[in-house]
């Protein structure tokens, strides 16, 4: 799943199970799958020594009531993961259930989960996949390929049920488990996602008697019947989440007893009760701030962890709200119909500036899409096309758009004055530092703009009532999720009503390059392709891309020994494309055993963490830990 960042409810909102747009986020496909890929090996088990320190670890944590807390400024939305798209919900997902792969800690590769193999047809029309079959459920049954074809089918008939990652079966003709052990996916034409399908298996017999799968949040009876590393087993809106460890878990069971995320009214909070001992480990929402992570690097038994990030941050536009039969609604500003308008605003806009003031250096400046983390993916204007800050530039498009400067205001036709408003988060002290920047920048060329900062941005956003907004997601290392949002398919049926959309964007090139992609299974190719959709989207002036903000975030070294950042030489603990963070960690004063990462084959308990990054000078480099393919979002889970 991909994670949508910055659209869902903030704090302080009931969770609605409509609400789908915290996707920083539910993506799709590898890259590194090729013509000629055929099967994955089996994951190796873990090794014996491995295997033996995790059964020491888990057994002190018992007896000491290990608990590791995680603190967070962002609620939950959703425990279904039929509908979840904030970050923590998602991330929560990983934990409960198994995904048919994984991706690998070290270098984001595809390694098995559910499945142990995979291959396609030679027309890659079919393809098949063996599970495991040393998996089980937390109730006791044996989690089959049955309750894989019953999650995919599900999604394919059932509207509600394909609200998170209903993108990823849309290619899909039919779904079958011949056996226990084999699920079968037949194609209605080449797809280059089958091994990133990132989607939580359910348990069919649990799953089936829902009635609505749009209204049921899966929080009616704990524990909730899982097959991952943690099972939850009870939760409580907007206060806290809590998962004990499986300790049936096929690769291992994770060494801490109990693992618990608590919601915080905002970071500072989080922050505070970090530097009491209150909690273990804090995530910044989704970055601690350069103050925050400054006051905690002082601090006695705390490391501050940074690293690139999996997200970016922008300014979307509000291209005209419609549906997907083409019925137009909301309010957006008929000015940002117009391109020439869109690019004057964006050549007004000082990244370096936003970088160094804003982020004060934990960031990249903004260009692509993709993060430069990804780099098979990244992309970047040459010099003649990019949009850099140029304001007598912007000031020309305005004139040529017809919004000449009258007594120092732009006004159009009507005689009206050129006004904007841009959608913030309350609780985003990013968004409204930039705001202040926006309305000094914008003020210049004679633009008014209200920074309208909100606890709840999705209502206003989905209803098309919106001019500008601040935007972001957390990139998979396969892109297909975060560019799918952006094609005519991804449009609400009805207007104002949640869809995969992220700011109505329709065009039918687009469209074209996506389903090229899709289908392309030579991975330079697809890259190539996956570019020319970013270069498409920059030039349309749709998507500002300010900046990549790195992964900021810390922990109390007397409570975690050690935790596996991904990628494992210098990356993110919070959110990751997978559960290695928390399925490694391990309590401070365990064993020395590390637990083992990636495919299950390395006995690593090394943090990984690298303080200050300073991830300009490692993209220029070429630095070994960015990853060379797959899938962004996701929100994995959307993440």
């Amino acid at each position: 799943m991909n994670v949508r960042d910055q659209h869902a409810p903030q704090l302080n909102s009931p969770p609605s199970p409509r609400r789908r747009r915290y996707l920083f986020a539910s993506g799709a496909a590898a890259l590194a799958l090729t013509a000629g890929l055929a099967a994955a090996p089996a994951a190796p088990a873990a090794p014996a020594s491995t295997q033996a320190d995790a059964q020491a670890g888990q057994v002190q944590a018992k007896a000491e009531g290990k608990t590791l807390t995680v603190a967070l400024a962002q609620s939950v939305d959703s425990l279904s993961p039929f509908l979840a798209q904030r970050l923590v919900s998602t991330s929560i997902h990983r934990l409960m259930y198994e995904y048919l792969t994984n991706y690998d800690a070290k270098d984001n590769k595809v390694v098995p989960g559910f499945a142990t193999e995979w291959k396609s047809s030679a027309d890659k029309l079919t393809w098949t996949y063996k599970i495991r079959d040393d998996s089980k459920w937390s109730d006791g049954q044996k989690a089959t390929a049955k309750d894989a074809a019953f999650t995919f089918n599900k999604i394919m008939t059932d509207e509600n049920a394909g609200q998170a990652n209903g993108s990823f079966v849309t290619n899909f003709k039919k779904v079958t488990a011949p056996s226990d052990t084999e699920l079968v996916i037949e194609l209605k034409k080449p797809q280059a996602t089958m091994t990133s399908l990132d989607v939580p298996i359910v348990p069919e017999h649990i799953w089936k008697d829902v009635d609505d799968y749009s209204k049921f949040n899966n929080d009616e009876k704990f524990p909730i019947v899982g097959n991952g590393p943690f099972t939850l087993t009870e939760y409580k809106t907007d206060q806290f989440v809590k998962l004990k460890a499986n300790k049936e878990f096929w690769r291992g069971a994770p060494k801490f007893d109990e693992l618990v995320f608590r919601t915080f009214k905002d970071q500072d909070a989080a922050v505070a009760a970090l530097k009491k001992g209150e909690v273990s480990f804090v995530a910044g929402s989704p970055a601690l701030t350069p103050a925050q992570a400054q006051s905690l690097a002082s601090e006695k038994n705390i490391k501050v962890n940074e690293g690139p990030g999996r997200r970016f941050f922008a300014i979307a536009t509000n291209p005209g709200a419609k549906t997907k039969d083409g019925k137009t609604f909301g309010d957006g500003h008929p000015a940002l119909l117009d391109q020439k308008v869109r690019q004057a605003l964006f050549l007004s806009v000082d990244r370096k500036t936003i970088v160094d003031k804003v982020f004060q250096g934990h960031a990249v400046e903004g260009e692509g899409y993709i993060p430069p983390r990804f780099e098979s993916y990244f992309w970047k204007p040459d010099e003649s096309q990019k949009l850099a800050y140029d304001p007598e530039k912007a000031a020309k498009l305005l004139d040529e758009a017809g919004y000449p400067e009258k007594n120092g205001k732009r006004v159009g036709k009507d005689g009206k004055p050129l006004n904007f408003r841009i959608l913030c988060h309350a609780t985003d002290p990013n968004d409204k530092a930039i705001g202040k920047y926006l309305q000094e920048w914008w003020g210049d060329l004679g633009i008014g703009l209200e920074v309208q900062c909100l606890d709840d941005v999705s209502v206003p956003w989905y209803a098309g009532e919106y001019d500008l907004a601040f935007d972001g997601w957390s990139v998979n290392p396969d892109p297909d999720f975060v560019l799918g949002i952006h094609t005519c398919a991804a449009l609400p049926e009805k207007a104002k009503e949640s869809a995969a959309t992220d700011n109505f964007i329709c065009d039918k090139k687009f469209d074209e390059l996506y389903q090229k992609q899709l289908a392309e299974y030579d991975p330079a190719k697809r890259a190539d392709t996956v570019k020319e959709m970013q270069s498409w989207l920059y030039d349309s002036g749709y998507m500002n891309v300010i900046a990549y903000p790195n992964a900021v975030e810390a922990y109390r070294t007397d409570q975690i020994k050690s935790i596996m950042t991904m990628p494992e030489a210098s990356g993110n603990i919070y959110g990751q494309d997978g559960y290695w963070s928390w399925w490694s960690a391990e309590p401070a004063g365990a064993g020395s055993g590390g637990a083992s990462g990636g495919d299950g084959g390395d006995d690593s308990g090394s943090t990984g963490i690298v303080i200050g990054v300073v991830i300009g000078v490692l993209v220029l480099g070429g630095a070994a830990f960015l990853f060379t393919r797959r899938r962004a979002a996701t929100a994995d889970d959307r993440e």
